[in-house]
């Protein structure tokens, strides 16, 4: 071993810090534990990382070796037993095994637990998603046992030392190995780390401590929601455990089409047919919109696709003031039946009309996506 390299065997730096050499020795000790590593040089493999590192990590029998060798750690103990070295951390770490103890993971079964997420989904008509509105939700979650309250317990009993663990909340089983006697701490199986066992569960919630339960509560929907707009009610879901805080509710909006508007993002689209004549000489119309009635001027010569914009007439913002436009896209709707007034009529303004046709340079939808900025 005199003629052996601490640090080449843990393939580090003679420079190397506390926290390089601890890297390289868990890396190290994850590859050519004999637990794990089953090639027939993997103990002995292991016998001298452990012994590299338990040298390089001790500061005056580093710099005993670093000055005079292995030979100077004679005065120091000699080199160390692998199987004598303090590695509880990392072997905890790697492979689930301590030496003892097991405060801190009975603790950590026992901290405090935030409570599952819940979600649902609201149907809304097309003018609660706009203008907002208070709707009552229905939910299913758990709540204190009303029996119990919580405990679990038949009402006049109470819960007792679990006899599997002795109120430990876990079980140690002793293992040899090759670093000696390891102990093996496990949750136990009986009370599931609680350290009680409910020997007489109350009837109602059958010891869980909780039962289901139904809950209507009314919602505020703010004005501007569309499809898939969540909305989080915070400590409204699950009950957390052992005293942590509850989970949230997230609703999600599911909004109906509406008969005649269409929505693109905060903007209202609706498609008007006029007459050829209100096209032709121009009109002053009536056109719906989500605030009622407004007036609307068609000019004269109005032609099919022509795309007039009603302003703050749209969804109001989700977040922050102000509202989108309205958009008219108006079609010239060609009468199907004349009568031979009407059919005389539009013979003589044929006759003034001629017959010369011209390509259309743009289509409805170019100038659509020009109104609506693409």
């Amino acid at each position: 071993m005199a003629q052996k390299d601490y640090y080449e065997i843990l393939g580090v730096q003679r420079s190397a810090t506390p926290d390089e050499l601890k890297t390289a020795f868990r890396n190290l000790a994850r590859q050519y534990h004999p637990d794990v590593n089953k090639s027939p040089d993997a103990e002995e493999r292991f016998k001298e990382i452990n012994e590299a590192y338990a040298v390089l990590s001790d500061t005056d029998k580093r710099a005993a070796y670093d000055r005079y060798g292995v030979e100077g750690l004679n005065g120091m103990g000699g080199i160390p037993n692998y199987a004598d070295i303090d590695l509880s951390d990392i072997l905890e770490g790697l492979f689930g095994f301590g030496f003892g103890g097991g405060g801190s993971s009975r603790r950590s079964r026992n901290a405090p637990r935030r409570g599952a997420d819940l979600s649902t989904v609201l149907q809304l008509t097309f003018e609660e998603a706009i203008f907002g509105t208070d709707k009552e939700i229905e939910i299913s979650r758990d709540e204190t046992c009303s029996a119990c309250h919580g405990s679990g317990s038949e009402p006049g009993s109470g819960p007792t030392r679990c006899a599997t663990c002795n109120g430990q909340g876990e079980v140690r089983t002793v293992r040899q190995s090759i670093f000696g006697s390891m102990v093996q701490v496990v949750t136990c199986p009986s009370c599931g780390g609680k350290g009680e066992v409910i020997s007489n569960p109350c009837k109602t919630c059958r010891g869980r401590g909780l039962e289901r339960r139904t809950i209507r509560k009314v919602v505020t929907i703010p004005p501007g929601v569309d499809n898939g707009t969540q909305l989080r009610l915070g400590g409204e879901g699950q009950p957390g455990a052992n005293g942590g805080p509850n989970g949230n509710l997230y609703i999600e909006m599911r909004v109906a089409n509406h008969q005649f508007f269409r929505r693109r993002q905060n903007d209202i689209l609706l498609d008007l047919n006029i007459n050829i004549a209100q096209a032709v000489l121009g009109a002053e119309i009536e056109v719906p919109t989500l605030d009622g009635p407004s007036r609307l001027k068609i000019p004269a010569g109005t032609q099919p696709g022509k795309v007039f914009t009603l302003k703050n007439k749209g969804v109001p913002q989700l977040r922050g003031s102000g509202r989108g436009d309205q958009h008219v896209v108006v079609s010239v709707e060609i009468p199907t039946k004349l009568s031979a007034e009407q059919r005389k009529l539009f013979e003589d303004l044929a006759q003034t009309l001629g017959s010369e046709v011209r390509p259309q340079e743009k289509s409805f939808m170019d100038i659509l996506k020009e109104v609506l900025g693409g």
